[in-house]
């Protein structure tokens, strides 16, 4: 028989997770609408230092201050659909989507990470026109611009400090802010070595080097919201130890099967499985067992068990082959 829910007071035994109405759903909806409004102020702000170093990266001819400003537009773009995806992310499930809309933000984090190399390419095609013809550059003018850029941007990492390791949305976010902070400690190092030294060299030079420091870590984002996207395994988690621990969470087991383990967005981790047990009466006590286990020990607050009151029904599946998600 399937372990399916058939009124209330059965649900939380079987799936896991609480009702609409519990706590910790107010909790999440509480913390979304705080990621929200971080990430709109940095996307204000954002802005509006993305328009200054645009300005003066034409105004005094620098490529690291129109790089920089280049990156925040992106990142303005960025911080806006993290905004949306954040938003989003707290709409209610429906007919057609039974899940919700939580997966919005990793969609949202996997094409900011794809922005990355586009803007990357052109930094670099950009930076090796400068250095075979240099320009006259305004160093005064580069340097303060710079000087402001790289205080709102720290101010704008700072808001966004702090955000869930599994929050792939404000961990794309702080991406984009991370990299316009390295671009304007870049354009001030230029423009120190402009002012001082007459380097023209050091602008388009510093700005490759910060492209090259952005697209490691779009690498590390693209990987990581790809994996969610493709139901991998949650990082820190072990299929073969979670089925293990499963095996004895209870002596009314008998096997574990067909596990899939995966994230459908932040923090969101789920689980299915089908479990053999030696006496078919003891499912309610095993399924309080196996929820339990999932949920206090590797963090799963949705969790699907069927039970198979005798071999698998699924053998087309093969039930010895252990499930990977």
């Amino acid at each position: 028989m399937s372990a399916a829910h058939t009124h209330d007071r059965d649900h939380n035994h079987v799936h896991g997770h609480p009702h609409p109405g519990a706590p910790q759903r107010h909790d999440h909806a509480r913390d979304a609408g705080t990621r929200g409004r971080q990430l709109l102020l940095a996307f204000v702000l954002t802005t509006l230092t993305m328009l200054a170093e645009v300005v003066g990266g034409l105004w005094s001819g620098s490529l690291a201050l129109l790089t920089d400003g280049g990156h925040m537009m992106v990142d303005a773009l960025a911080l806006l659909m993290a905004f949306a995806g954040a938003r989003m992310a707290l709409r209610p499930a429906d007919a057609r989507r039974s899940y919700g809309y939580g997966r919005m933000e990793v969609l949202v984090g996997f094409v900011n990470a794809l922005s990355q190399f586009v803007l990357v390419a052109w930094v670099v095609w950009e930076a090796i026109r400068r250095l075979l013809h240099p320009g006259e550059i305004l160093s005064g003018l580069m340097l303060v611009v710079a000087v402001i850029g790289l205080l709102v941007n720290l101010l704008v990492l700072r808001s966004l400090h702090g955000h869930a390791h599994d929050d792939v949305n404000l961990a794309s976010a702080s991406l984009h802010v991370l990299g316009d902070l390295l671009g304007s400690v870049a354009a001030v190092l230029a423009a120190l070595a402009i002012r001082w030294l007459g380097w023209l060299w050091a602008d388009p030079l510093l700005s490759i080097l910060v492209a090259a420091l952005i697209l490691g870590s779009a690498w590390r984002l693209l990987r990581r919201s790809a994996h969610i996207l493709l139901e991998g395994v949650p990082d820190g988690l072990d299929s073969g130890e979670v089925e293990a621990a499963l095996r004895g969470a209870d002596a009314s087991i008998r096997g574990i099967h067909h596990l899939h383990v995966w994230q459908l967005a932040s923090g969101s981790r789920m689980a299915t499985l089908h479990a053999e047990l030696h006496d078919p009466a003891a499912a309610a006590q095993a399924l309080r067992a196996i929820n339990g286990l999932l949920r206090e020990r590797f963090g799963v607050q949705h969790v699907t068990v069927q039970i198979d009151p005798e071999a698998c029904l699924d053998q087309s599946r093969g039930c010895a082959r252990r499930g990977h998600g």
